[in-house]
């Protein structure tokens, strides 16, 4: 674009004198982005619970202020320095530092290094690639690691966190691909909402946490897709059969563990740990090929709300009530 000093909006946390951290929808100056290769307007984005802890102060996400959250954006380059992008490409932008200590999607525009960026595959639009988001993207990445020691035409794995962002993905997915599939959840006053999105079967959390404490359970599942932690990721792993696997990216239900090494000598069960924000950027664009084809659910245009710019503090509240289930997607800018 020939005029960097063009203005923008975004939504801006600031610090104020008394420490509290306010968002407000402000005019930026676009020459005042980070540096980076590769200019996009943005024209969505998606809410995840760390945007929430960054738009509310959390240091342990953002470590400086003003910023603009928004660690997912979809949109149309507008310049470019790198030979893989063209001025109009339509494309993606996940993980690394987007969102965190770099000027996030919550604003019309990002600059990035082109390395960050990936192409829109053909089979998504640019909403429905912030449908999936971080958090589609990371339930991508569990399963394909899971598939590696559970197939579709065995035992059933079970999701935890299976109403939020990820595990909605993630029991969607599995469900596309015929999995058979367990839903661990602490809203199961949601039972029709997951069984449309694939669970045949539904477990209360309290349930689930409350199981025996023995260092090995009965045997039920050929895996698991692990979205908390704590003691319901101990328990998947003590109840997974032989040679089975749990993938695990959350810590929100407890960051130890307490476990013998019984389920891993006696069953070999193997446990995964997945980190999609330092997911190896050579892979992102084969995987999200995979989120437009073989892994696409036939109702992924029904597991989201969509918002705009204007109502990111009521959602931000929402989603750190736990008040919010499936994705939501945030219009940026007018197509």
């Amino acid at each position: 674009m020939n005029n960097l000093e063009q203005k923008y909006r975004a939504y801006l946390v600031e610090e104020t004198a008394d420490g509290k951290f306010i968002g407000t929808i402000k005019e930026l100056n676009i020459n005042d982005l980070p540096k980076g290769d590769l200019l996009i307007r943005v024209h969505y984005s998606s809410l995840n619970y760390k945007d929430a802890l960054s738009a509310t102060g959390n240091r342990g996400v953002t470590k400086r202020y003003p910023h603009t959250p928004g660690i997912d954006a979809a949109g149309v380059v507008e310049y470019s320095e790198n030979e893989r992008f063209k001025i109009g490409d339509e494309v993606i932008v996940t993980g690394n530092d987007l969102g965190m200590n770099t000027n996030g999607g919550f604003g019309e525009y990002i600059r990035v290094p082109s390395d960050w960026a990936v192409k829109l595959p053909a089979g998504l639009t640019l909403e429905q690639s912030m449908i999936y988001g971080t958090a589609g993207f990371t339930a991508a990445a569990m399963i394909s690691r899971l598939a590696e020691l559970a197939a579709p035409d065995g035992d059933k794995i079970v999701v935890s966190g299976a109403t939020g962002g990820v595990g909605s993905m993630a029991v969607a997915m599995l469900a596309k691909l015929g999995y058979k599939l367990a839903a661990i959840s602490g809203k199961t006053y949601e039972r029709e909402y997951l069984q449309h999105i694939g669970a045949q079967e539904i477990i209360a959390r309290e349930d689930f946490v409350a199981m025996d404490k023995k260092p090995i359970l009965s045997a039920q599942f050929g895996g698991g897709i692990d979205t908390t932690g704590g003691e319901i990721l101990e328990n998947m792993i003590k109840s997974t059969k032989s040679f089975g696997g749990v993938v695990t990216c959350g810590s929100a239900a407890g960051t130890e563990l307490n476990l013998s090494v019984f389920p891993f000598i006696l069953r070999g069960v193997s446990l995964i740990g997945i980190s999609s924000q330092n997911y190896p950027n050579s892979r992102r664009q084969a995987l999200w090929n995979k989120m437009a084809n073989e892994l696409k659910p036939n109702f992924l245009n029904e597991i989201y709300t969509k918002i705009s710019i204007n109502q990111i503090d009521e959602y931000v509240q929402k989603i750190l009530n736990g008040k919010i289930k499936g994705r939501t997607v945030i219009q940026i800018t007018q197509n």
